[in-house]
């Protein structure tokens, strides 16, 4: 099924997944609305995107998701500029691994705000134009975590599980009676950002070096699959996209 004309959210636009997402949907005729916090990063990626021929246009929002005041922004901005929204991509996320003994809970709040309070905050913000007009596509970016525990990742692993299992009630109570699709992205390893946040030595001496030595997932390839679980028939609703780098076991 064709995107070409959809109105679609990206939060966490401004690089990584958010930003190869936004190019590849632009290339396939979606309007895309290109929400973070580094205003700069999301004019450049206009720019970008508004410089090829063919494409979707661009919009540019600048919000934090863990305030609902922002989302009334996003909102607003956006049916004013495209009338309708069809999709929201909630790929806002941080990572900052640590060991829990290390008690880096500063940490652990931001992740929670972001990887869990982001995600509700971006679905209720939807949820009533999409339970109106009665379609909608909700795609959350979870990751392998939420599957496997590993070491550091404790509450980076509980966020995401909470993404994922979100998901499925999100699916289980809209889709039947609303139309409206939901999706959760769970990859592995993918060469972005989201290291950067971590400040563990522990971690940073222990993990860096096995993520140096594999051949990671790219952006582009996670910006695929969601394309794919978007250009299904109404009749299917991708549930989980699970990613894997062929060359990380778990």
């Amino acid at each position: 099924m064709s995107i070409k004309g959809k109105t679609i959210i990206i939060t966490g636009a401004s690089s990584g997944i958010g930003e190869a997402t936004a190019l590849k949907l632009s290339k396939e005729g979606a309007n895309v609305v290109l929400t973070a916090r580094r205003e700069d990063k999301l004019k450049e990626l206009k720019k970008k995107i508004e410089a090829k021929k063919d494409h979707g246009k661009a919009l540019v929002i600048t919000a934090d998701v863990t305030k609902k005041q922002d989302y009334k922004k996003i909102i607003e901005g956006t049916l004013k500029e495209f009338k309708s929204i069809d999709v929201i991509i909630n790929n806002a996320g941080l990572m900052p691994l640590s060991y829990i003994k290390n008690l880096h809970t500063d940490e652990w709040d931001k992740m929670i705000d972001v990887n869990i309070k982001g995600v509700l905050n971006g679905v209720a913000a939807v949820l009533p134009s999409m339970m109106e007009q009665k379609s909608g596509h909700i795609i959350n970016i979870s990751s392998s975590a939420a599957r496997k525990y590993y070491p550091g990742g404790a509450v980076y692993c509980a966020t995401k599980s909470a993404v994922k299992m979100f998901s499925e009630g999100l699916r289980q109570e809209l889709a039947p009676t609303y139309g409206i699709k939901v999706t959760s992205i769970e990859p592995g390893f993918v060469s972005t950002e989201l290291t950067e946040t971590i400040t563990d030595e522990e971690i940073k001496k222990e993990l860096m070096p096995m993520v140096k030595d594999l051949t990671t997932l790219e952006a582009e390839d996670i910006a695929e699959a969601i394309y794919y679980a978007l250009s299904q028939p109404d009749r299917a609703n991708i549930n989980d996209v699970y990613i894997m780098p062929t060359e990380q076991k778990e």
